[in-house]
């Protein structure tokens, strides 16, 4: 936690704000309570739900891919949030930044705290949710549902007791919504599924920039994750890392061990990300 760029900064802060979720979470573990997340959003956590309880004390848990969409998307932009989780992305870019968002989770209980989220900001009309898997083709899947962020894809051999089947939707069969500008994917090893669904949405120029999470977990899978970054190089998608507090995206040589953002047409993306206003997170203008 103190790490974290905005611990860092405010150590006493961050360490108070923990300590007080801390109690709340022991005193009402069941519970879900109602926090205060950037400007105006706040959203419903209970304990176990690591996905969102970063921010909490952090501000904001992923903090450069964060600033990285507050500072990229405008008002009416498409986002597509693929493995929402319980909200974190959505409730960022469509409760601050005023995009319209498509927000995809498939386990049933998380996606009806994500719904309790957007209603909680009355976020209704910008946020379109789905409750299906990210994949390859239509087609159904099995689904693990009580590992919180860990939930994903079962795997061929894989045990486990608490599963689910779900249907599986392509991302390419919802440019009929409209075309993102942005897409965040974070789906535990499944990343190479859902690109195999979104060829049409890579090869569309509004498309600007994909963070994307490559930290191995493909292997369950067979999947090699160096294949996703030569697809996404095909594509004149480039790999980058965000610094926020300079607003300065700065070239990889290959994706990093945990988000990666791959842009393409660079110079509007910088233009962007110069131009766009500043956030004020615990109290730090960014």
């Amino acid at each position: 936690m103190l790490n974290h760029p905005l611990g860092k900064k405010h150590p006493v802060r961050a360490l108070l704000r923990f300590t007080i979720w801390q109690l709340q979470a022991s005193l009402s573990p069941t519970k879900l309570i109602i926090k205060t997340f950037a400007g105006p959003v706040k959203f419903y956590v209970r304990k176990g739900l690591t996905g969102i309880t970063g921010n909490i004390y952090s501000g904001l848990h992923e903090f450069d891919d964060m600033v990285f969409l507050l500072h990229f998307l405008r008002k009416d932009d498409y986002f597509f949030d693929i493995g929402a989780n319980v909200g974190s992305y959505t409730l960022l870019a469509s409760g601050i930044c005023g995009a319209n968002t498509v927000s995809i989770e498939p386990v049933a209980s998380t996606f009806d705290i994500l719904a309790k989220n957007v209603e909680l900001n009355k976020l209704q009309d910008r946020v379109l949710l789905i409750n299906a898997v990210a994949g390859g083709k239509k087609s159904t899947t099995v689904f693990t549902q009580t590992e919180d962020t860990g939930n994903h894809v079962v795997a061929a051999g894989e045990s486990s007791d608490n599963t689910i089947e779900l249907p599986v939707i392509t991302i390419d069969s919802l440019l009929n919504k409209s075309i993102p500008c942005l897409i965040k994917i974070d789906v535990e090893g499944y990343e190479t599924e859902v690109l195999k669904g979104m060829i049409e949405t890579l090869g569309n120029p509004v498309l600007k920039a994909i963070i994307i999470e490559l930290n191995g977990s493909g292997g369950r899978y067979g999947f090699d994750e160096s294949k996703i970054h030569d697809l996404l190089i095909s594509k004149e998608f480039l790999p980058y890392n965000y610094k926020a507090f300079n607003r300065q995206l700065n070239p990889l040589k290959s994706y990093g061990s945990y988000n990666t953002i791959y842009c393409r047409d660079i110079d509007f993306v910088n233009e962007r990300l110069k131009k766009a206003k500043a956030i004020k997170i615990m109290g730090e203008k960014i």
